[in-house]
């Protein structure tokens, strides 16, 4: 992600709320994304498995980061979903931008 103009900020946040995989900085905004693998698609793919219950543990997780991180609250911040399919053509690899937007305020 780097190649993509995007500035590691912390991995594999977590708190009691949940945990998000990548905290990452494009610019002015605060990208929380969530990176999803499927081996097969029995049970729907890698970015159909953010339901909406993930969603939320996401976005609670992400309001807990801007309150331990009060310096980057005022930033703009967005949700993002790798979704890693390996039997898709290749290897599945699927970066959604602005994927959902918080179920917090």
């Amino acid at each position: 992600m780097s190649g993509q103009g995007l500035k590691l900020l912390q991995r594999n946040f977590s708190s009691r709320l949940g945990e998000i995989d990548l905290i990452m900085e494009d610019d002015t905004t605060i990208v929380f994304v969530e990176v999803r693998f499927r081996k097969n698609s029995l049970h729907g793919s890698a970015a159909e498995s953010v339901t909406l219950h993930k969603q939320n543990r996401i976005s609670r997780t992400a309001a807990w980061y801007l309150a331990k991180n009060p310096h980057r609250a005022a930033q703009f911040c967005r949700f993002d979903v790798i979704s890693v399919d390996p039997q898709k053509k290749d290897q599945g690899i699927d970066w959604i931008q602005n994927a959902f937007y918080s179920t917090i305020g």
